[in-house]
């Protein structure tokens, strides 16, 4: 059969529902690409989308599989084998050792067709594996139990009884900064600030704060777009924390009266390694420093994982793959603009073409792309790079930002002669990015011969699978901008919950909304006529183009997210 080959490409699980009747193979594609972007597993993915409960999945994939099922709420925890299997490799693949006799080993599992997971434990164990399938609604914070605590190292930490009380000089000469950099090679605080950056990356966290504060000192991470604080460790360390960090950043750990800006790298595996771009700011009681996490998977997702509509899919697909042009990604700071560029970098990336990106910095590496880190200090300006850009035979350049009127002025030339140009700036709406480079002192002209498409954007929260459904008045919806025909019962509107995996938030991981305008002749027409942001957002909604507020609706009505989350994103 014709549909053979793709479903061979599904994984076990997946395959095996397409098979049973439960679920169409496009749709199972779909899921696994949502749940590898929301960094949860398939079994969530589809029980978050289908209404399905994670115990109707564990019986399914053991009549199925032919793997016993065992209840564990029946199943006292204090008889599970210590120390049997690496807790990284628990927390990873969501598995724990249950018993062992001889050379076997019994794990609870909820997916028993992730062979990879399988297949470390039986590496590392060096023991037969048998799986038990069990419900992953209650492996989960089971799983969270076993896995070390960040408690568990501040009180190691604090054990140390560490008393560091530096005398900073004005003009600390070569000696004391070799005596300071041998100071911070500090175990317990080498293994603590190890423990931090492993801990944010395992929680999804997009950036970590060290804030000294006067009598405290605290670590927040940001995940899904929110702060919250993670520990507090002794206010004694605060400068040992610095420095540590600053050393292995190349920073100059004797500077501390002006910022700083720096990079390290953390590798995880021979095939997988995270760069961390590190900030450091004088305070009034001692240098903050935050760590903004560069994970290079999120570059490589796909365009189906970023929350695209179909229709603004093909019509961003159809502009990037034009000849030459321009085309813009709007939106605030943390609202992934970073993200969807590099993901359409990624699909134009081909032997034949000639790609050079101008960043400050360049965030993530992209293999056969030509990527320049923007230096003002040494006269690296975007305008300078972009100039040299057009000096070496490019097909697409993508600048990092137009923040002035001579960058501009050159993006949009290398657009009218033969290039593709992609780019970002930091406005409200499409719309407004038309109004903002006429204001830059851009002719109207050539704004409207030049630029394709703009796109804004934003993040919202992701619900977690234990959302649950939520009534809400009539009138209630209409004022958010819910349509009369779009108040029918074919859908639910949905609130957060509460569970261990999404620490009680009742959110994990971000989707975006979008609001995809390409300049069509209507549209061209009113930017030579000077026309307001308003008028050419009435076109656009005219010609069908949703606006913020309408795309995330629409996540709402497909229970993705929350119409609270969708309301505090975005404007009516």
């Amino acid at each position: 059969m014709a549909t053979t080959p793709q479903q061979s490409s599904l994984s076990g699980l997946a395959r095996a529902l397409v098979q049973a009747g439960k679920i169409k193979e496009a749709e199972a594609e779909s899921l696994l690409t949502q749940a590898a972007a929301s960094k949860i597993s398939f079994i969530e993915q589809f029980v978050t989308s289908h209404k399905a409960s994670t115990a109707d999945i564990a019986r399914f994939a053991s009549d199925t599989f032919g793997y016993p099922l065992l209840d564990l709420n029946a199943f006292d925890d204090a008889h599970f084998i210590k120390n049997a299997i690496d807790r990284k490799l628990i927390a990873a693949h969501r598995v724990i050792p249950l018993h062992k006799n001889g050379n076997r080993l019994s794990i609870a599992i909820a997916d028993p067709t992730n062979l990879r997971a399988l297949d470390e434990i039986r590496f590392q164990t060096g023991m037969v594996v048998d799986p038990i399938i069990v419900d992953e609604g209650l492996l989960a914070p089971l799983v969270a139990k076993l896995s070390e605590s960040t408690e568990d190292t501040l009180k190691n930490l604090a054990n140390e009884n560490i008393n560091l009380e530096f005398t900073e000089e004005e003009s600390p000469d070569k000696k004391q900064e070799e005596a300071a950099a041998l100071e911070v090679d500090d175990a317990p605080v080498v293994k603590f600030i190890q423990k931090m950056l492993l801990d944010a990356i395992s929680d999804g966290a997009s950036d970590i704060h060290f804030e000294p504060y006067e009598k405290n000192y605290r670590i927040r991470y940001r995940t899904d777009g929110l702060l919250r604080e993670i520990s507090a460790p002794p206010l004694v360390i605060k400068d040992k924390i610095a420095s540590r960090i600053k050393v292995i950043s190349r920073l100059n750990i004797a500077e501390k009266r002006v910022p700083q800006d720096g990079r390290m790298r953390l590798v995880l595996s021979k095939n997988r390694a995270i760069d961390f771009r590190v900030s450091t700011l004088p305070t009034m009681y001692g240098e903050k420093i935050v760590l903004r996490i560069l994970d290079p998977s999120s570059a490589t997702l796909g365009i189906d994982a970023l929350g695209y509509e179909p229709e603004q899919k093909a019509v961003l697909l159809d502009a990037i793959n034009r000849p030459y042009g321009m085309v813009l990604v709007t939106g605030p700071t943390g609202s992934g603009k970073t993200v969807s560029l590099y993901t359409c970098l990624n699909i134009l990336n081909k032997p034949g073409i000639n790609i050079s990106t101008a960043e400050d910095p360049a965030e993530i590496p992209l293999p056969g792309i030509n990527q320049v880190n923007i230096d003002e200090r040494q006269g690296l300006t975007f305008p300078v790079a972009l100039k040299a850009f057009l000096r070496q035979d490019p097909d697409i350049i993508m600048v990092g930002e137009i923040r002035d009127l001579e960058t501009a002025e050159i993006s949009i030339k290398a657009a009218q002669t033969g290039h593709m140009v992609l780019s970002t700036l930091h406005t409200n709406d499409a719309p407004a990015t038309i109004t903002r480079l006429m204001n830059m002192g851009i002719p109207t002209f050539n704004i409207a011969s030049s630029i394709l498409l703009v796109t804004a954007q934003r993040l919202v929260r992701r619900l977690c699978s234990c959302k649950k459904p939520i009534d809400a008045p009539v009138q209630t919806l209409l004022n958010a901008g819910f349509l009369e025909s779009d108040l029918d019962d074919s859908w639910l509107l949905y609130g957060p919950g509460g569970c261990q995996r999404c620490k009680d938030s009742g959110y994990k991981g971000r989707v975006g909304i979008y609001q995809v305008m390409p300049i069509t002749e209507a549209i061209q027409h009113l930017i030579m006529a000077n026309g307001t942001s308003r008028d050419i957002a009435i076109q656009a909604q005219k010609e069908g183009v949703n606006d913020l507020r309408r795309s995330g609706l629409l996540k709402v009505k497909q229970g993705l997210t929350s119409l609270e989350e969708v309301l505090g994103s975005t404007n009516v």
